[in-house]
């Protein structure tokens, strides 16, 4: 028992670290305080230290990461995640900051090997602090279970993630609440972060979206102030704190090279034992299954293997629930440095892939952290380690709902970095520890200790030894392909130039090796072939991973169905058919030669990059035609059964809905008519003009096409000499209105029977643009100020 005066004494400065966190503001008080937290806890026991971590380091996480109190949290409304970080968080404010101490000083007092995480490691060693965690701070499909009475019951065994850790709420009953300690604590919280950011980032943008007039969002089509603030992005992407420790943790606490092998960090949190984690594996499962949760699948509507809910005879609503809605924006960078970290297990043990037998249901391998024990055995008892097989289900599920949900009329930029995570999921073999030199400069001052690791000279590009990675993830190469094809199709018209490369980066992913280009042929024939293989043909040894995949499609495409998203081409077959090298109207052979028609027709009507464009199609052209094995864009005959396939194509990749309204049938000769309101416009100007033009359109005939087959004959009236007295003004003035107005109707059927005639239409909503709107504006508000002064 510790003296009364140590007692006091820890009690005391523990109140005023806190006081001392909450007042601190410019980045010397920060790194001051940071110096400060590290005194403290070196010249503390940990007994001595249950103060801090009671009092001082639940603010410290408010602090660091910008949250409110997270001690006392009101519930938030059912669908809104409450009390988004501010932007005077410490790690955001390192982030933005010119200032190198600062970010060395929150990183040191973070790191793994710190006297915080050390301190963290012995007091956990004795359960000397356990947490509650906030139920609203959870991910979206966890708060829907522990709301639920019969649900949360049952969460422990449907995710062993959970396991030891959901308890019965002593205050309310019958709620259940996630009791954590330190380490878990903090993890929680370090995971939950990115989220709430992006949260908050999507309600900023919303916002700006509903409102009829902002500055800033109109500044934004101004090329001098759009630069203004592409150059903020850049600033704040450069010496990303959050990121850098993130791999820290990864790198101290997942390990990828054999289990006996040394770890970096070992001297600190990898050598004490937590209640539910007493080995190194299990605590990298934890780390693990964080991030998978609250990056990857959060608001899924799907979160867990359809055989793990058979097996426990459970279903859940979550698709009544979570909707058509995409996962949370801003997660790009991070999402991509796990994956590819976890993917250098791969590069390193690839002998775990050749050991994996398809004979048996592959749902329980690729669950991650909700199989059953045989899985958590399985992966305990393996001499190496390999992550790929837990983030499989997850990953596909992140990157298909992105693909399909993403709105209509919103920018790229998110999905793009989602693109950028798949492209380098899908190209394991490209993947080097030089990748996170950049990283260990920072983590350990010098890149000399990554490099000393025991790996093999890396292959550059695709090889046969990368053959089981590519069939245990085969859906990552064909049915992904066409639901980003859908994609492409659907947001062509946002960025063609753009579009078009992610387009080109894909094929030439797929063609960069004719030994992988055979390998997918292969495999696509025998999962659509109807007798099984003879035993003696080359292909036998294929034909065993068909029914794998054919579950895997089931599984990993659980929930949707045709009318989730406009861009996808399993219609008719939704999870039991691959459409890559289909023959038919939805094959990818026929929506590809399309989409290049298309981006060929967008990139060639700007004059600046034509050069370029032309070159890019070209390129596409290429690598399609070695894809298919044929040419690029076959003469297709004009038929009546054509016309219908190609109304109905059409149709598939009209945009159902723009915003929360349907899109009025108004039809025009160019597409660019028909798009949704797009960032550019004012919205309710946008379709004022749009009906005004309809209404012109159909009142001047241009929606008919001109029949030339009945002449326009003019009726002529013949008056006598004297039935006019020109003589008389009145008479005079009449008749020359008169000789006008006839003019005039002339020239206006005139220009209605040419604009009739090459099919012309009128357009008014260019008018409807943000730059021609505040020209206007511009205008007369000068006009207003010359005439008051």
């Amino acid at each position: 028992m510790l003296p009364h005066s140590y007692a006091v004494d820890s009690l005391s400065r523990s109140q005023d670290l806190a006081s001392a966190i909450l007042a601190c503001t410019a980045p010397s008080q920060i790194s001051a305080t940071c110096a400060s937290v590290d005194s403290f806890l070196q010249s503390h026991t940990p007994d001595q230290s249950r103060h801090f971590f009671s009092i001082t380091f639940p603010t410290l996480i408010c602090k660091l990461f910008g949250f409110d109190d997270v001690t006392s949290l009101p519930p938030p409304p059912p669908s809104q995640k409450p009390h988004l970080p501010q932007s005077n968080g410490w790690i955001e404010l390192a982030s933005q900051s010119c200032h190198a101490d600062l970010s060395s000083s929150i990183f040191s007092l973070l790191s793994p090997n710190g006297t915080l995480m050390n301190s963290i490691s012995a007091v956990d060693r004795h359960s000397l602090v356990k947490y509650v965690f906030p139920v609203e701070r959870l991910p979206e499909w966890v708060r829907f279970m522990l709301s639920n009475e019969k649900y949360c019951r049952v969460i422990s065994d449907l995710c062993p993630f959970f396991k030891g850790k959901v308890k019965e709420d002593s205050v309310q009953g019958s709620l259940c609440q996630l009791q954590l300690n330190v380490f878990e604590y903090y993890l929680f919280w370090f995971a939950y972060y990115p989220v709430c950011k992006g949260d908050a980032e999507s309600l900023d943008s919303n916002s700006v979206k509903s409102s009829k007039f902002r500055l800033n969002k109109w500044t934004r089509s101004i090329p001098g102030f759009s630069g203004s603030i592409k150059r903020e992005m850049e600033q704040k992407s450069e010496g990303n704190l959050y990121v850098q420790l993130l791999y820290a943790y990864l790198r101290a606490f997942v390990p990828i090279f054999d289990l006996g092998a040394h770890q970096p960090y070992r001297s600190s949190i990898l050598n004490h034992s937590l209640k539910c984690d007493g080995s190194v594996i299990f605590r990298a499962e934890f780390l693990v299954n964080v991030f998978v949760q609250y990056w990857l699948v959060d608001n899924d509507f799907s979160p867990l293997p359809v055989n793990v809910c058979k097996s426990f005879g459970v279903s859940f609503p979550f698709r009544s629930v979570f909707g058509d809605i995409p996962p949370t924006s801003g997660l790009g960078e991070v999402v991509k440095l796990f994956v590819k970290y976890l993917n250098l297990s791969s590069v390193i043990s690839m002998d775990g892939f050749d050991n994996i037998e398809y004979s048996e249901s592959p749902s329980w391998r690729v669950s991650g952290g909700f199989d059953s024990g045989k899985s958590r055995d399985l992966v305990s008892l393996s001499p190496s380690v390999c992550w790929n097989s837990w983030i499989q289900r997850p990953l596909y599920r992140f990157i298909l709902r992105t693909f399909l949900f993403s709105p209509v009329g919103n920018s790229i930029k998110n999905t793009s970095q989602v693109f950028s995570v798949w492209v380098s999921y899908m190209e394991p073999w490209t993947i080097s520890l030089d990748d996170f030199v950049e990283f260990d400069v920072v983590v350990n001052g010098t890149s000399k200790d990554v490099r000393n690791q025991e790996t093999q000279s890396q292959i550059s590009g695709y090889s046969p030894v990368w053959q089981a990675f590519v069939l245990s993830n085969f859906l990552y190469y064909s049915s992904l392909v066409m639901h980003f094809i859908g994609f492409a199709h659907k947001f062509l018209h946002t960025d063609p130039d753009v579009i078009a490369q992610m387009v080109l980066k894909v094929i030439s992913l797929l063609t960069s090796s004719k030994e992988l280009v055979d390998l997918i042929k292969n495999v696509d024939s025998l999962f659509h072939s109807k007798q099984g293989v003879s035993s003696k043909s080359p292909l036998n040894g294929l034909y065993r991973f068909v029914p794998s995949i054919r579950e895997q499609l089931k599984d990993w495409e659980d929930g949707l169905c045709e009318s989730d998203a406009d861009g996808s081409f399993l219609h008719e077959n939704w999870n039991k058919d691959l459409k890559l090298f289909s023959d038919g109207e939805d094959g990818g052979q026929r929506l590809l030669q399309l989409f290049i028609l298309r981006a060929e027709a967008e990139l060639q009507g700007d004059d600046m990059t034509h050069v370029h464009s032309l070159q890019l199609i070209d390129s596409l052209k290429e690598k399609v035609s070695y894809l298919f094995g044929g040419s690029t864009v076959k003469p297709i005959p004009i038929s009546h059964e054509l016309r219908q396939a190609q109304h109905i194509r059409d149709e598939l990749f009209k945009p159902r809905r723009v915003g929360n309204q349907t899109s009025a049938n108004v039809t025009y000769k160019s597409d660019w008519m028909k798009r949704p309101i797009s960032d550019d416009e004012v919205a309710w100007l946008a379709k004022l003009l749009i009906w005004l033009s309809s209404w012109l359109n159909e009142s001047l005939g241009l929606n008919r096409p001109e029949d030339n087959e009945v002449g326009h004959k003019w009726s002529y009236v013949d008056l006598p000499g004297d039935a006019v007295n020109l003589s008389a003004p009145g008479e005079t003035a009449k008749t020359l209105v008169c000789l006008i107005g006839s003019w005039l109707l002339m020239m206006g059927t005139a220009t209605t029977r040419l604009m009739r005639k090459h099919g012309l239409r009128i357009n008014l909503r260019v008018l409807a643009s943000k730059k021609v709107v505040m020209v206007l504006l511009l205008f007369v508000a000068f006009n207003v100020v010359k005439k008051a002064f």
